[in-house]
């Protein structure tokens, strides 16, 4: 029997340049906590280094955490990409590091890459700017995130900037996306109106959270056997019976 587990996949932390410095572990968990969210989603920019410290305090507050990051392309098409378990989160991480241009981040003109633990204490700090683009193509990541059992969605399809459509002028029919993402204010029926060769796809809405006033406003109602990464990853493709519904 299937029970609704309600989620939102897209959100940033501290760590993300463009993220604000209260979007910290703790914040993010209570919140979510508060709002009714089963499913939250951490996907900073290019990189994973936030995640472990959420997933630590998510336990034990009963909170699932899909980690992953949102992946800047060659092409500079947004993609979000999540993993399970410790040893493929480093090896999406590593992937990351290996990609990203060597490009010092400037604190004063792109804000702080600090990740913290749920005290708010600095851990560590990003040198490289992680909202540049990655010297990896969208087929590159979407062959690499699958590779480690992930999944794969491009973002907010419909924002005329760093998007698929916005890059690429279309989905190529050939790339193996897990869903598709519009962004919270996207009126989906109106969309697919005017794109109608995407109607065969599957769609999540997320609030791609950079402040805290974002966070917990958006969510999809996935629907479940049991709380897991791949019975989420079955939901976002329709497998088996399980689907995702934008409430």
């Amino acid at each position: 029997m299937l029970k609704p587990y309600k989620g939102d996949l897209h959100n940033h932390t501290v760590l993300s340049p463009c993220g604000d410095i209260e979007m910290t572990p703790s914040f993010y968990v209570d919140a979510a906590k508060k709002a009714g969210y089963s499913i939250i989603g951490v996907s900073d920019h290019n990189s994973t280094r936030q995640c472990a410290e959420i997933c630590a305090l998510a336990r034990e507050k009963g909170l699932f955490i899909l980690t992953g990051a949102e992946i800047c392309t060659k092409e500079e098409v947004h993609c979000l990409a999540f993993v399970d378990g410790e040893e493929r989160l480093a090896l999406l991480q590593e992937y990351l590091s290996k990609y990203l241009p060597p490009i010092p981040n400037d604190p004063e003109k792109f804000g702080y890459q600090l990740w913290v633990n749920r005290d708010e204490e600095i851990l560590g700090e990003e040198e490289y700017l992680l909202i540049s683009a990655i010297d990896q193509s969208i087929d590159e990541v979407e062959r690499f995130v699958h590779l480690l059992d992930g999944i794969f969605i491009p973002a907010h399809i419909d924002k005329n900037k760093n998007s698929i459509l916005s890059q690429l002028g279309f989905v190529p029919f050939d790339l193996a996306v897990d869903s598709l993402e519009v962004s919270k204010r996207c009126n989906l029926e109106s969309f697919l109106s005017q794109n109608s060769y995407l109607k065969g796809y599957n769609y999540i809405h997320s609030s791609d959270a950079h402040y805290r006033e974002d966070f917990a406003v958006t969510a999809c109602n996935f629907y479940l056997q049991s709380l897991s990464f791949d019975e989420i990853k079955m939901a976002l493709r329709r497998e088996e019976g399980r689907y995702v519904e934008i409430i």
